[in-house]
């Protein structure tokens, strides 16, 4: 009896997994019709735009390093901001040494502009 319950179970558990990939795929087939792929230009270099790693300071000497990238980007990887975000649109067309001044619910912070890259340096 209860492995019968237990069948069931993973029955309606796995019929319920196959409708959330089944959704999944069909978003993703959406996104890629609607895909634009951006490409380096050489008049970023300075500039803070789209796939560019920065790296920030605020005045407490809290360093931060991130990619800006699209929303679906950031999902399960650690040092990526959405182009939407509020450091995001903060940092977009600075150049080193500028000022961000961010919004955040605690209120306005500022962050300096330190390095801005596109490419990651290479490990030695």
């Amino acid at each position: 009896m209860i492995l019968v319950r237990f069948e069931r179970y993973l029955v309606l558990y796995n019929k319920k997994r196959l409708r959330e990939i089944d959704r999944r795929v069909r978003y993703l087939r959406k996104s890629i019709e609607n895909l634009k792929i951006v490409d380096y230009a050489p008049e970023q270099e300075g500039k803070v735009f789209f796939g560019a790693w920065v790296e920030v300071e605020n005045d407490d000497g809290q360093q931060l390093t991130f990619r800006i990238v699209g929303y679906d980007e950031i999902f399960g990887r650690k040092g990526y901001i959405s182009i939407d975000s509020p450091m995001a649109r903060a940092l977009l067309k600075k150049q080193v040494d500028d000022e961000a001044v961010v919004s955040t619910p605690e209120g306005e912070k500022c962050w300096y502009i330190n390095k801005i890259f596109y490419h990651l340096p290479e490990q030695t």
